[in-house]
């Protein structure tokens, strides 16, 4: 997928013990992996999981699911995680995803936000592995969806702004995701280096763009034309921050 203007964001995010700053990046690669559907039993002990005290999913919540339980009862997460491996190595990014974390997570629907403030050091890399419900990822400074199914994969900025909305839809409601229903997505996701030559390549991210900015900063943090922004939940545009 081609670059898209970023409108002159600037992310500034912890490189060691000192501040660095960026260019965001309006690049998505994304694809559908073939991935076999995750075992009856699984996907049970998922449900439970969700639905348990122990977990409180609100409708736009991102919710992290324990994975090494999983695991052992998922003899086909090797085979994802060699999809994805192979599919980010055709992209340019040989050997990353090995040497990256992973987790397990779950939303029910996601309200509109970027990741900025804790990852801007950070891409996102996404594999998707509930079936189709109807949903999609929208970047709406990208004027961007792509709709979620098994084996939708993405690798995205952390700093742009991204929401899981009902397709069809113009903005994140929590009456499209009705707790009668069944509008939970499951997703492995990494957490790939920025600063990885490979990484920063793909995403051509340019470094030390406010470099007396970042002299100055003592958080991550993202900024708009020279100043801190946040999200708005519903609508994904971008606002001062408070």
């Amino acid at each position: 997928m081609p670059p898209r203007s970023a409108d002159a964001l600037t992310s500034f995010f912890w490189s060691g013990d000192a501040i660095r700053s960026r260019s965001v990046s309006g690049i998505v690669l994304s694809g559908t992996l073939d991935v076999p559907e995750p075992p009856a039993r699984l996907l049970a002990d998922w449900a439970r999981e969700i639905s348990s005290r122990h977990m409180t999913l609100d409708v736009g919540d991102v919710e992290v699911m324990p994975l090494a339980r999983a695991r052992a009862r998922w003899p086909e997460y090797s085979h994802c995680v060699r999809a994805v491996a192979d599919w980010t190595s055709r992209l340019g990014l040989p050997g990353v995803l090995a040497s990256s974390e992973v987790a397990l997570m779950v939303c029910r629907g996601a309200r509109y936000h970027h990741d900025g403030e804790q990852y801007g050091g950070a891409a996102f890399c996404n594999l998707f592995l509930s079936e189709d419900k109807g949903q999609d990822v929208h970047l709406p400074a990208l004027d961007l969806r792509i709709p979620l199914r098994r084996g939708t994969a993405l690798v995205f900025d952390t700093c742009q702004p991204h929401g899981v909305i009902r397709r069809g839809s113009h903005g994140f409601d929590e009456a499209d995701f009705p707790g009668d229903q069944d509008c939970t997505q499951l997703f492995l996701t990494w957490e790939l280096p920025i600063e990885d030559a490979h990484v920063a390549r793909a995403l051509d991210i340019a470094f030390d763009t406010a470099p007396s900015a970042s002299a100055t900063m003592s958080e991550e943090q993202v900024w708009l034309h020279g100043e801190r922004v946040s999200v708005r939940q519903e609508s994904g545009r971008w606002r001062r921050a408070d």
